[in-house]
């Protein structure tokens, strides 16, 4: 079972100002999504006027979307070593198909209230963006951390911007799936782990460096080191006003034996 640690009332008593910063990107028809991850489908099922009841008329949705769509979270049980999940659990026999995971499941992740720190690369090395493909190693982690006055906790909520989601609207471009998108390299995943990470999360489709046929990041901090991973988070407005720690939220959906899921996470300061 995957627990945090951090005393949320100590993690409360830090906001000063109550300033609500939203790190989840909008879900809307034709987002970015990997290739091998279903869209995310919204249509207007039942529009006002289709049923009418005296003076009242309802209207609903309906919504279709993979669990790594957006926004969301990686659950543990998202990527095996060698057949193994995390905890040495064998991948094959804890996967149930529509059951999903028996073990390693999103739905092992609970509600997250900790201390989040940004480590914005981009503004360390004074662009808006980073360049496709470029990678982001332990000792740039380091450096960027050191600029901004700012260590890593035990615990923390460690999330790296390469500002990549300011090509969001550019399905092709933001994706990665011809030219690359720059990400943490397996040299940075191992700094992050080594500081006792809790999650970790980046403003790209894919976390490290894309494209990547063996996901060497994604094992590491998945598989080996227990530490979920968070994609397509907007950073944008931390950057902007150099908010470098915070208090941080996250609640995934509770989907029993998911290997991911939406959320919509929050910083506050």
């Amino acid at each position: 079972m995957f627990t945090a640690t951090k005393s949320t009332v100590d993690v409360l008593k830090t906001i000063s100002k109550g300033k609500i910063f939203d790190l989840g990107m909008p879900l809307k028809n034709f987002m970015p999504h990997a290739p091998l991850h279903p869209p995310f489908l919204f249509a207007q099922w039942a529009k006002h006027g289709d049923y009418q009841n005296g003076c009242c008329s309802p209207s609903n949705d309906l919504i279709v979307m993979g669990g790594h769509v957006g926004t969301h979270v990686d659950a543990l049980g998202h990527i095996a070593k060698e057949g193994k999940i995390y905890g040495d659990i064998d991948a094959n026999e804890t996967q149930h198909g529509q059951q999903g995971l028996a073990q390693g499941g999103v739905n092992e992740i609970p509600p997250v209230i900790t201390r989040g720190v940004l480590l914005d690369v981009a503004g360390y090395l004074g662009v808006d963006h980073m360049d496709a493909k470029e990678p982001i190693n332990g000792e740039l982690l380091q450096k960027t951390a050191e600029k901004q006055g700012v260590e890593i906790q035990e615990n923390d909520i460690v999330l790296v911007r390469t500002g990549w989601i300011q090509h969001f609207d550019n399905n092709d471009l933001y994706t990665g799936h011809h030219s690359g998108c720059p990400g943490v390299d397996l040299d940075g995943a191992k700094w992050i782990s080594s500081k006792g990470a809790l999650m970790t999360g980046a403003d790209t489709l894919a976390y490290e460096v894309w494209p990547s046929a063996e996901l060497p990041v994604h094992t590491h901090l998945l598989a080996e080191s227990g530490i979920p991973i968070m994609e397509m988070v907007n950073l944008e407005e931390l950057s902007a006003e150099n908010v470098y720690e915070f208090t941080f939220i996250m609640i995934p959906l509770n989907i029993i034996g998911g290997t991911g899921s939406p959320i919509r996470p929050i910083a506050v300061v």
